[in-house]
């Protein structure tokens, strides 16, 4: 079992990794420039693998499947059967969202008739992970986009238990609504990884970095995951990675 933690190489720091909260947050104007990046990049995307997979995009706090909207599209030109949760806003995990975000669970794993994958940006992650904790039978795999998991599961006594699928957290230390740290996995093993981006949180649904991680997992043949190694021609989107050293930290 390893740990990894993202560094942008030997010796290197980017201004922003030590970057107080109030300055973090202040960098989430980068959002609409990483949406935009999304169209400019699709030549770049076009070299992703293609599937045929079964996908559930889950929304973040306060946003609905509009904000997924750029992700899945790009997804269903990749060949995927990608759904968004149909639920409206996200208004947080009252009972009347999780018994929705159960019932649409349950509707597209009977309608395809194998497990599914779930994609959640920030809360829709925590979503994602506590279905594949509760039924993963019923899910091949799990990827994060800057959700802040670590505190809710170390409330609940998860904390460093990896999930029973495989599963890829997507995060940024320059994220400025969550604490980066809380968005990564503690213990790295060999179906649990995270994979560092320089993103926005707001921006992290649709940063081209992102969506090319989301579209690489997904299109695994069932049975053969293997940790994310970003194509040559995409690489310099993807800080380098340090073994060993804590996923948790930001340092």
């Amino acid at each position: 079992m390893t740990v990894r933690e993202g560094r942008d190489g030997p010796g290197r720091r980017r201004p922003d990794d030590d970057a107080a909260p109030w300055r973090r947050l202040l960098g989430e104007h980068r959002a609409v420039w990483e949406l935009g990046a999304l169209g400019v990049s699709t030549p770049a995307l076009g070299l992703l693998p293609k599937g045929s997979r079964p996908v559930l995009v889950l929304p973040g706090l306060g946003a609905s499947d509009r904000s997924t909207a750029p992700l899945r599209a790009t997804l269903r030109r990749l060949g995927h059967h990608v759904h968004g949760w149909r639920l409206g806003t996200n208004r947080g995990p009252d009972d009347a969202a999780l018994a929705g975000v159960r019932r649409r669970f349950d509707e597209l794993v009977e309608r395809h008739g194998e497990p599914i994958d779930l994609v959640g940006w920030s809360l829709g992650g925590i979503y994602a992970r506590g279905l594949a904790r509760r039924h993963p039978e019923s899910v091949r795999l799990v990827v994060t986009l800057a959700s802040p998991f670590r505190e809710v599961e170390r409330a609940r006594g998860l904390e460093g238990r990896p999930l029973p699928v495989p599963s890829t957290s997507v995060w940024s230390r320059s994220d400025g609504i969550v604490p980066p740290e809380a968005c990564v996995a503690e213990v790295v093993d060999e179906r649990t990884e995270n994979i560092r981006i320089r993103s926005s949180h707001l921006g992290m649904g649709f940063h081209p970095a992102a969506v090319a991680v989301v579209a690489d997992r997904l299109a695994q043949a069932p049975g053969t995951w293997r940790h994310f190694d970003p194509p040559a021609a995409l690489r310099a989107w993807y800080p380098d990675p340090r073994v060993p050293g804590r996923a948790g930290s930001t340092r």
